[in-house]
């Protein structure tokens, strides 16, 4: 399976799970709905403009819309502790 369909199928899970249409997501993220259904079917990659467009739509950071985990920054260390 290659990388454009595994992330255009998390896409497609993503929007089945908020109960969106192609064209529900599509005017949620401000991007055409001919454009979704080739990023869902792998035909096209997605800009980096339009994976922040789905992350604000889906109200998720960019590193859960890409991996499906949260990455979260280390905390940084103060003094010699």
């Amino acid at each position: 399976m290659s990388g454009n369909y595994s992330f255009g199928r998390r896409i497609a899970y993503l929007r089945q799970l908020h109960g969106w249409t192609q064209e529900a997501l599509a005017f949620e993220s401000n991007i055409s709905k001919n454009y979704l259904s080739d990023l869902e079917s792998g035909r096209r990659n997605p800009t980096l403009a339009t994976l922040s467009k789905l992350a604000i739509a889906f109200e998720i950071d960019l590193a859960t819309l890409l991996k499906g985990v949260d990455i979260k920054s280390p905390t940084p260390k103060i003094g010699n502790k």
